[in-house]
C-alpha cells in the first residue's frame, strides 16, 4: 500500500486507542490471547470506536487498490515514447544497430537524430530508409545471412568513412572476405537497379525547361541543359597490371577516370567510368554512351530556339579539354585572349561550367572513400557510380551540403577535332559565335 494509506492508517489506530482504551486492536502478547482480537469480539465490543475504525479501513483500502488498478491500466494503454538507447561506442553489432534503429527514432529531435545518421552512415535516416527500402527485395533474394538494412549500414559507413574492409570487418566482428563480398554486392545493386531511376538525361519537357531556366539565370546563355567534367578518382593500392602505365593521372597517382554531366542543381544526369586515369578528357568523352546517343541522333531534344538564324538545341557545356561540336559548346580561348564578345561568352560558359565542378567537389566530400578508392580497380566503377546515385538521392532529398573536396587545378591541352566529327565542329563553331554576339548585345543594351 501506499505511504499516504499507511500513514491514515496509523491515525485511526491512535483514534480508536484515545476513543475506547480498553479495548486495543494490536494488543501485545502478553496482556491478551490471540482469540481476544477476533472480528466477533470487535463487532459486540460495547464502543463504537472498533465499528468505526474497521468501516473506513476498509473504505480507504478499497480506494487504494482501485486506483492502482486504473493507474496500471492507464499507463499499460498509453506508453510514453521513449527515445532509443544510443549507440556504445565502438558497438556495431545488429543488437546495437537495432537500438539505434528502432521505431522511437521518430521521438528524437529530427535534426539531432539526422545528425547522429549522417556522421554514422553519410545521409538522413528518412534518405537512408529510402535507399533501404529499394534494395531490401534484392538483398533478401540473395539469402544474405545478414538483415538487409544492416548490410546497407555497414556499406555506406564504408563509403562514407573510406573505411578498408579489414578495418570495417575488425569493427563489426566479421570476416574482411564477407565485407568485401556485401560490399560488392550493395554497391553492384546501387549502380544497377538504383541508376536508372535516380540519374536520368533530362529530356522530358518539364524537366528541360526547368534545367536550361536554371542555367539561364546563372549565365544568360539559352538553353544549356548540363555541365560535363572529368575527374581522377585516386586507387589506394598502385595497380600491378598497369601495361605503360595507363592508370597513372595527370596528377602523378594511378586513377580511374570518372565523366559526370550535372544540372542546375548539381544533380549528376550522366555518368561513365570506362578509362583508366592516363586516359585524357575528350578520349574518355568519345568512348562514352553519351557521345555515342548525342552523334547518332538518339537523345531527342525537344526545345529548340532560334539565335541570329541559327536552330539552337539543348547543349551542354564544358572547358577546353573537350571537342568543340553542336551539342557541346566550349571556351574560345583558354587563358582570355579573345574579342569582348568572345570573352564574356567564355566567362559565362564556366560560371555555368563551375556546377558540375562543385557537384564533384560534393561527391568526394559526401563519400571520402573516392578520396582514396580502397577496392579492387575490377569493382571500382560500381563503387564510383554507386557514390554518384547516392550523391544524387542526398541532392533531391535538399541534405546539407558539406565543405566541398577541392580537386587539383585542372590542367590539360586543348582537345583535337576528328574528321569524323566535322560537321559537328563546324556548326558548333558557328552556333558559339551567334550565341556570343547575342549574349554580349543583350548585356551592353542594358
Amino acid at each position: 500500500m501506499e505511504e499516504a494509506f499507511m500513514a491514515m492508517l496509523s491515525h485511526l489506530l491512535h483514534l480508536q486507542n484515545s476513543l475506547d482504551p480498553t479495548n486495543t486492536i494490536f494488543s501485545s502478547a502478553t496482556t491478551s490471547s490471540p482469540s481476544s482480537t477476533t472480528p466477533s469480539s470487535l463487532l459486540s465490543s460495547s464502543s463504537a470506536a472498533p465499528l468505526l475504525f474497521f468501516t473506513l479501513a476498509s473504505l480507504l483500502s478499497f480506494l487504494a487498490v482501485n486506483r492502482s488498478s486504473t493507474d496500471s491500466s492507464s499507463s499499460s494503454a498509453s506508453p510514453s515514447p521513449s527515445p532509443p538507447p544510443p549507440l556504445p561506442d565502438g558497438d556495431y553489432s545488429v543488437a546495437a544497430f537495432r537500438a539505434l534503429s528502432t521505431d522511437h527514432i521518430w521521438s528524437i529531435d529530427a535534426p539531432l537524430r539526422d545528425a547522429r545518421w549522417r556522421s554514422l552512415y553519410g545521409l538522413s535516416y528518412p534518405v537512408f530508409t529510402t535507399v533501404v527500402d529499394k534494395l531490401k527485395p534484392f538483398i533478401t533474394a540473395s539469402n544474405l545471412s545478414l538483415p538487409a538494412d544492416y548490410a546497407v549500414a555497414m556499406v555506406l559507413s564504408r563509403l562514407a568513412h573510406g573505411c578498408s574492409a579489414k578495418t570495417l570487418a575488425s569493427r563489426y566482428a566479421l570476416d574482411p572476405y564477407l565485407i568485401s563480398k556485401i560490399t560488392n554486392m550493395v554497391t553492384r545493386l546501387l549502380a544497377t537497379k538504383l541508376y536508372p531511376e535516380f540519374i536520368k538525361i533530362p529530356v522530358g519537357k518539364r524537366r528541360l525547361i526547368e534545367t536550361t531556366q536554371g542555367f539561364e539565370e546563372l549565365t544568360s546563355l539559352p538553353n544549356i541543359c548540363g555541365a560535363i567534367d572529368s575527374t581522377p578518382v585516386k586507387l589506394r593500392r598502385r595497380t600491378k597490371l598497369n601495361p605503360k602505365n595507363i592508370y597513372g593521372c595527370k596528377y602523378g597517382y594511378d586513377a580511374v577516370l570518372l565523366q559526370v554531366v550535372a544540372d542546375h542543381k548539381k544533380i549528376f544526369w550522366d555518368v561513365c567510368v570506362k578509362a583508366p586515369g592516363g586516359e585524357d578528357d575528350s578520349s574518355h568523352f568519345r568512348d562514352s554512351l553519351l557521345y555515342k546517343r548525342l552523334t547518332s541522333g538518339d537523345i531527342v531534344w525537344e526545345k529548340v530556339i532560334n539565335i541570329r538564324g541559327h536552330h539552337v538545341r539543348p547543349y551542354i557545356v564544358g572547358d577546353w579539354c573537350y571537342p568543340l561540336l553542336s551539342f557541346l559548346m566550349t571556351p574560345f580561348s583558354p587563358n582570355g585572349s579573345g574579342s569582348p564578345p568572345e570573352n564574356l561568352f567564355d566567362g559565362m560558359l564556366m560560371k555555368g561550367r563551375s556546377v558540375v565542378v562543385e557537384a564533384i567537389g560534393l561527391l568526394k566530400a559526401r563519400w571520402k572513400i573516392l578520396q582514396s578508392l580502397n577496392v579492387g580497380v575490377n569493382h571500382a566503377p560500381q563503387t564510383i557510380v554507386a557514390c554518384c546515385v547516392l550523391h544524387n538521392l542526398c541532392q533531391i532529398a535538399r541534405e546539407p551540403e558539406p565543405e566541398s573536396w577541392k580537386d587539383p587545378d585542372e590542367i590539360g591541352t586543348p582537345a583535337r577535332v576528328l574528321e569524323s566529327e566535322r560537321q559537328f565542329y563546324y556548326y558548333g563553331e558557328s552556333l558559339r559565335q551567334a550565341l556570343a554576339d547575342d549574349l554580349h548585345q543583350r548585356l551592353s543594351s542594358r
